[in-house]
């Protein structure tokens, strides 16, 4: 069996030359290196959360996978409007013109960076269809968090809450002697999903961690202080503010928080549109999936009242959201306002249009919350721009420093992680508090490295019959300790092991007719007394004397000790686990020494 937790993100690439906006259709690294392993042969495939799976529809449809794959229900629901979405932005791209040249190494080599840096252009695809994205999320079997799911007998898995996102699961894979947990993409701050599940991640003989915060030295709480203050900045001076993010995650957030901020910061007129073609599927799932919300949002639902305040912003007109800049937007938009729109990477998406509306203009803004893009990347395009650019990451995962007080707490035998973070940033060298410090030092992995985890399975657990266990009669060998014999027949199916009792032999029957030998039933045969003891080789060299056998020779080994008969040129290896008398051709001096040997053991 294999199993794979994949990170399975995917970037976006479109080319503009100028301001013409002549687009090359935007193509997607995937899954890189996929020759290491192949797909096909991968049983199991298991999502962190829905940023986790963009890429999905590449493995399931176009590699041979015909495997499982596990996941959340709101993972799904949300992965589901993202791709929707995805797939809605790029069928919009004009299609009039395509270019290819440019994979080209030596011509790729001649472009500006990012560009001349990006790795396996040659592999970049264009993005999948909506039938795809159906097939692929067919393949999703849905899981619950703390439910266990029995993977071909030989692990369980188990989804925790990881505090990041509505549904985002950190994994524990286990047996019944060994446990890795893989947390990947969690969060120890107060927002709106359940909070991160830490009390299970302990004991574990291996943590595999990733996905930790992008922007360790920002700070998610001032980050969205200043993100309100530079709104209303904007706003009050009569610009208009643009939001490029995707249709779930921390927009529910910014709206909250709006939502707190909008009257004293004297907003209550200013419009707010979200535009996506699933803004309204969005903000309804939002409101529906009670269960993995954080204590105080399911408390609102049981009152009655809705968990996210964007509800009232919705009823009171405003917040308005639309599926696309055209029909009944158009009829409805008024300025100033704040846009929220997507994509965040600015390469598609109705983010385009609203660039080339407001970028002309320095009383409008741009604020970036998305830490997935650089945004110097992202406007390269637009340049020169004169509306005002304020980057403002909103990054909830995990930071070096409550990485720490989690490893504390759990206590993992083993840490793995990728390389950087074993490290501080290339940037900022000195600060060695941006890296992971813990004891044993983490082992770390680089990009398509395969890594062996520093244990071993030893111990398999085997199931006993009732009726075989009946049979059985301890013998206590020391006190507190019983000893039982059992004769059985071991049964193993889907790496599950019972003991049966052996099978009985079949009664003579009276018929003339005779049975051919292969369906005859052996009998059982007797079972010799099982020994144990160890034997003092002092006491067992006197008994040897008094027994008649001079000149006793003893010789220590390194695994125990020969005893040397030499007028009986016989000798006696004595080890830790077994016990050799070599004679030459005398049965009955064998015989004799074999019984004085078994006064020291203890037969049951």
């Amino acid at each position: 069996m294999q199993c794979a937790q994949i990170q399975i993100n995917h970037h976006y690439v479109g080319l503009w030359t100028g301001h013409d906006f002549h687009p090359q259709f935007p193509s997607f690294a995937t899954c890189s290196k996929t020759e290491l392993i192949d797909l096909s042969t991968v049983d199991v495939i298991l999502i962190s959360n829905y940023h986790c799976m963009m890429a999905l529809p590449y493995i399931t449809e176009h590699t041979g996978f015909t495997g499982t794959v596990y996941a959340t229900e709101p993972t799904v629901q949300i992965g589901r409007l993202l791709m929707e979405e995805l797939v809605n932005f790029i069928e919009r791209v004009p299609k009039a013109q395509s270019a290819s040249l440019w994979k080209n190494k030596d011509i790729q080599r001649l472009l500006p960076s990012p560009l001349k840096d990006a790795v396996e252009v040659s592999t970049w695809r264009r993005c999948y269809t909506m039938q795809e994205v159906n097939s692929a999320l067919s393949k999703i079997q849905l899981v619950g968090y703390s439910q266990k799911i029995e993977l071909f007998g030989a692990v369980q898995v188990t989804p925790l809450s990881s505090g990041y996102a509505l549904g985002s699961s950190n994994w524990i894979i286990q047996s019944h002697y060994e446990k890795v947990s893989y947390v990947s993409g969690s969060s120890l701050l107060t927002t709106h999903p359940q909070p991160m599940d830490q009390a299970s991640l302990k004991n574990s003989d291996v943590l595999v961690l990733t996905g930790l915060t992008q922007i360790p030295t920002a700070n998610p709480d001032g980050m969205v202080g200043e993100f309100c203050s530079n709104l209303a900045l904007t706003v009050r001076n009569g610009g208009n503010v643009l939001v490029p993010c995707y249709p779930s995650g921390v927009i529910y957030d910014l709206l909250e928080c709006l939502y707190q901020y909008i009257d004293s910061a004297g907003l209550s007129n200013i419009p707010f549109y979200f535009i996506s073609p699933v803004a309204n599927s969005s903000l309804e799932f939002s409101q529906i999936f009670a269960e993995w919300l954080c204590h105080n949002k399911q408390t609102k639902v049981y009152l009655p009242e809705p968990p996210f305040p964007h509800a009232e912003l919705i009823q009171t007109n405003k917040l308005r959201h639309y599926p696309s800049i055209h029909g009944d937007f158009s009829n409805d938009f008024r300025q100033p306002c704040v846009v929220f729109t997507g994509h965040p990477s600015l390469r598609f998406g109705d983010v385009v249009h609203f660039m080339e509306l407001w970028g002309k203009s320095s009383l409008n803004t741009v604020i970036f919350t998305e830490p997935d893009f650089s945004y110097l990347e992202a406007l390269a395009p637009y340049q020169p721009l004169a509306m005002k650019c304020i980057y403002c990451p909103i990054d909830t995962r995990l930071n070096f420093i409550q990485v720490s007080k989690l490893l504390k707490e759990v206590q993992p035998l083993h840490v793995v992680c990728p390389e950087q973070y074993t490290q501080p940033p290339p940037a900022q060298s000195h600060r060695m508090d941006l890296m992971i410090d813990c004891q044993p030092p983490a082992m770390s992995y680089r990009r398509a490295e395969v890594l062996a985890l520093p244990f071993k399975r030893l111990f398999e657990k085997i199931e006993i019959m009732p009726e075989l266990a009946d049979s059985l009669v301890p013998m206590e060998i020391k006190p507190g300790i019983s000893l039982a014999t059992v004769s059985a027949v071991l049964h193993t199916k889907d790496n599950k092991h019972v003991l049966q009792p052996p099978p009985r032999p079949a009664p003579p029957t009276s018929g003339k007719k005779r049975k051919r030998a292969s369906e005859d039933i052996p009998d059982c045969k007797v079972l010799k007394p099982l020994l144990s003891g160890s034997i003092p080789v002092e006491q067992f060299v006197q008994t040897l004397e008094k027994h008649g056998f001079s000149d006793v020779k003893v010789e220590d080994t390194a695994k125990g000790h020969i005893v040397l008969l030499q007028e009986a040129e016989t000798l006696i290896q004595i080890e830790e686990d077994s016990t050799h008398i070599i004679c030459d051709n005398d049965e009955m001096l064998r015989v004799r020494l074999r019984d004085l040997v078994l006064k020291f053991l203890q037969k049951f």
